[in-house]
């Protein structure tokens, strides 16, 4: 794999947690509206690299008044998601240290 094919896979990884993370946010903020659906994320490789897909979840509400979002699972996500980031930022900074790496030796 090329250091840009790195530096890409690491972005879409981040990008692909902003998704995670937002739908999450969603979740919590629509915990009291009855009848509500969690957006679940789902993660999938490709050649290109990461992309997150959202879909409603098929999980009916256990009566129409209430949501079927559970916190400890809104929160249990979150944290996934954070590290997974974490996980992707120190993977795109050690590309660019890479980079930096190969355009001093070019440069010398």
């Amino acid at each position: 794999m090329s250091i840009s094919g790195i530096l890409n896979t690491a972005t879409s990884g981040m990008l692909a947690q902003q998704v995670r993370v937002s739908n999450v946010a969603s979740n919590i903020a629509n915990a009291d509206t009855p009848g509500y659906r969690r957006l679940n994320t789902d993660l999938s490789a490709d050649g290109a690299g990461v992309t997150a897909t959202t879909a409603r979840s098929t999980q009916e509400p256990v009566t129409p008044d209430v949501s079927n979002v559970d916190p400890l699972q809104e929160m249990t996500e979150m944290i996934g998601a954070h590290q997974a980031f974490a996980a992707n930022a120190k993977v795109f900074e050690a590309g660019a240290d890479m980079w930096d790496m190969l355009m001093s030796i070019k440069r010398d």
